[in-house]
């Protein structure tokens, strides 16, 4: 298919079409190449914190400021590609991390390092290459929706597992502001390339579909998701969303720090860290598939359920080879949660909507994973162990799978209630 045409429209532009699965593929390559906006602060951290001569803690700020903007800039982005397309935001991401990579390789500082990457790289760079595109591909998709979702949040993983070694090789061939400068001129140009082939408007079929049959349903079916108001509803959405990333943070952020207090040591730590994230991608197609046959809700509970197991098993076992077969059964068990709430909202919201809802969602599990990966380190100051971490990421947990719990009861009884069936013809 020529670039023509991939941006003219066609009356092939439906849901479930080739067209959508071809957009989905351009999706996945535009997520892993804006990940890198996040993996590359680690892999630069020891070398950035020797030149400007500053404390780890200090070094570690560009992270936080990048995860802020991340989650920040998903409602900015959500809310344009409601408005004109995903293209808009797209164009602006691969500006802002062009220029904030280019930028970055300048700064004399920390302090300007660090807002470069929150206000460039995080608030209006990778930002527009996450929500918006979870919410987009919702809009291609009917009947293989989960699985498309799946794929497409696969890209973010994907970007890290690529990005870190290639980062790695050229830091230490050039150094690490010349290692910016060429992936400023190489991530900024290609996202750009990627936007111009999603140019086509959402097929106008999808917005009044069954979420799972993909056959057309009454616009009163979303006017009161879960029998509550569109309101109280996200804000329920809001709280799990946080709730199951302060867990899911406990052993992505600290498994390193705790391998290497039980004297295992900081490399076995990255192995483990890294077979987390391969087992997640694994665990995002599986739950996919999953969600489309029993939907988003059912599969947030299923790997909130999965998630609480994994974490349990941290308790009572600290063993080197117990400890890698956790962390691939953490990554395995919670990788579709993340995901779902993009399915949730599609099959719950009315669609015109979907950029928006969808990064507020994601903004929530951004401060989830920021407030648990800070909360995971105090509650180790405090208590000198890891296990109450460990606990208190098992408490969150509990909240998010209350929350999903009682949004599923809720969904099922407004199902069986004949006051909210359509009228009969």
């Amino acid at each position: 298919m020529s670039f023509f045409q991939m941006t003219r429209p066609s009356a092939n532009d439906q849901v479930d079409s080739p067209y959508a699965w071809l957009r989905l593929m351009v999706t996945l390559a535009i997520m892993a190449l804006g990940a890198s906006g996040m993996y590359v602060v680690p892999v630069v951290l020891p070398e950035v914190q020797a030149e400007f001569g500053v404390s780890r803690a200090d070094a570690s700020l560009p992270y936080t400021l990048v995860m802020l903007g991340f989650g920040l800039g998903g409602l900015l982005m959500g809310r344009l590609a409601d408005r004109y397309g995903i293209w808009l935001p797209l164009l602006l991401g691969a500006a802002g991390l062009g220029l904030g990579f280019g930028g970055a390789a300048l700064t004399v500082n920390i302090q300007q390092f660090s807002w470069v990457h929150g206000l460039l790289i995080g608030l209006l760079g990778c930002s527009a290459t996450f929500a918006p595109l979870l919410a987009d591909t919702t809009q291609w998709f009917a009947r293989r929706r989960g699985i498309a979702v799946a794929i497409c949040a696969s890209g973010n993983y994907l970007g890290g597992a690529l990005w870190p070694p290639i980062v790695q090789h050229f830091v230490q061939s050039y150094g690490w502001r010349a290692t910016y400068t060429g992936m400023a001129i190489v991530i900024g140009l290609s996202i750009a390339a990627l936007a111009l082939l999603m140019r086509r408007p959402t097929p106008v079929s999808v917005l009044k579909t069954d979420p799972l049959s993909g056959k057309p349903s009454p616009d009163k079916a979303f006017q009161k998701p879960f029998g509550l108001s569109s309101a109280h509803a996200l804000v329920l959405l809001s709280i799990a969303s946080v709730s199951c990333c302060v867990a899911m943070s406990m052993p992505q952020v600290h498994i390193v720090a705790y391998c290497t207090d039980l004297g295992y040591g900081a490399a076995r730590g990255a192995e483990m860290l890294s077979l987390m994230m391969a087992t997640g991608v694994i665990s995002r197609l599986i739950s996919g598939a999953i969600c489309d046959r029993i939907g988003g809700l059912r599969t947030l509970l299923l790997g909130s359920g999965l998630q609480g197991v994994a974490l349990l098993f941290f308790l009572p076992f600290d063993g080197m080879v117990s400890l890698y077969l956790i962390a691939a059964m953490f990554g395995l068990f919670q990788g579709g949660i993340v995901p779902s709430y993009a399915i949730i909202v599609r099959e719950n919201f009315p669609p015109q909507n979907t950029g928006l809802q969808v990064g507020l969602l994601i903004m929530g599990t951004m401060f989830g994973m920021a407030l648990g990966g800070w909360m995971s380190g105090k509650i180790f100051d405090i208590s000198g162990s890891y296990q109450a971490a460990f606990a208190n990421g098992i408490a969150w947990n509990l909240l998010n799978f209350g929350i999903a719990f009682y949004l599923l009861r809720r969904s099922l009884r407004d199902k069986r209630s004949p006051t909210l069936q359509p009228a009969a013809h």
